[in-house]
């Protein structure tokens, strides 16, 4: 009886045994340093992306394809990443990246860090090869291409391309999503192009180093950035210069931010009689993939209101 007895513990020893080998126990692909194929549900071709506006063109090039994921790192709520410190979930997010979409230009000063942590992961820089505006007062490249509808165009079209060439399987699948995106953003253009070409005032003020490529886009001459870092009150002779200059080039319109308070914005509209309004620099918003055109849109109709 006691043979038996231990016969069968020796079957069931043998069996365990038999079940790893086969693969039960073994290393499965979502463990570390297992190889990952894009189109399995555990070995999800990933990329992130920086901030809310590279995740918003992105998931238009990418998020439909079956087998990739598009994730944000930052709070999607956070707004631009100035002076931006990496967090340790961020870097938990990076880590399990296979792709990382940033703005570039100067946007993420944390890119040092990132690569010293994780040098095997790929980088795709929208902004390369965009044609980069001067900031005014501080120097250095202006880093808000996005705002911009053709530099926007110019993003999607550098994040498909180098999403293809990092990722070929998919390389025809990014072509047509960022074929149909831009003609999206093409159109978009024309619509807002056409409804302010009648426009003859236009001298704006922002409080923000956000708008310059959308002037540029529109033709708006910003005369005066406020607060060049957001968030920030202006010295009390920087702001009674600026109530001086709207007064002398006749300035109606004031553009603060939805992300950040308009105080001084106020105080100048109450020394001048300019009228307050509100541009969004798309830095945070709804995670969806429209929500950069409904934007933009809105700004349409600040515009229209405030220029004309």
């Amino acid at each position: 009886m006691r043979s038996k007895f231990f016969r069968v513990l020796i079957f069931i020893a043998a069996g365990v045994v038999l079940l790893n080998v086969s693969g039960c126990g073994g290393r499965t692909g979502s463990e570390p340093g297992s190889p990952k194929t894009a189109g399995s549900e555990q070995n999800t071709l990933t990329i992130a992306t920086s901030f809310y506006p590279m995740y918003i063109l992105t998931v238009n090039v990418a998020g439909s394809i079956p087998g990739v994921e598009v994730i944000n790192m930052s709070p999607p709520q956070f707004g631009c990443l100035h002076d931006y410190q990496l967090t340790p979930n961020d870097v938990k997010v990076l880590e399990r990246a296979d792709i990382f979409v940033i703005n570039g230009a100067g946007a993420e000063s944390f890119m040092e860090k990132v690569a010293k942590q994780l040098p095997g992961l790929k980088i795709v820089q929208a902004s390369k090869g965009i044609s980069l505006i001067k900031n005014g007062g501080e120097g250095g490249d202006n880093p808000h291409v996005w705002v911009g509808i053709s530099s926007a165009i110019r993003e999607v079209e550098n994040i498909g391309q180098q999403l293809a060439a990092l990722d070929p399987a998919h390389a025809e699948k990014y072509r047509t999503n960022t074929d149909a995106y831009v003609k999206k953003l093409e159109a978009l253009r024309h619509k807002m192009h056409e409804a302010l070409a009648g426009v003859k005032n236009r001298n704006i003020v922002t409080f923000h180093e956000a708008f310059p490529y959308f002037a540029r886009e529109f033709n708006l001459r910003v005369v005066a950035v406020v607060e060049r870092e957001p968030g920030s009150e202006p010295a009390a002779g920087e702001l009674a210069e600026t109530i001086e200059l709207v007064k002398r080039s006749k300035v109606k319109a004031l553009f603060a931010e939805p992300q950040y308070p308009a105080k001084a914005a106020d105080t100048i509209a109450r020394e001048t009689g300019a009228r307050v309004y509100v541009l969004d620099p798309a830095v945070t918003g709804p995670m969806v993939p429209d929500a950069y055109e409904k934007i933009m849109e809105s700004n349409l109709r600040v515009l229209k209101e405030a220029l004309q």
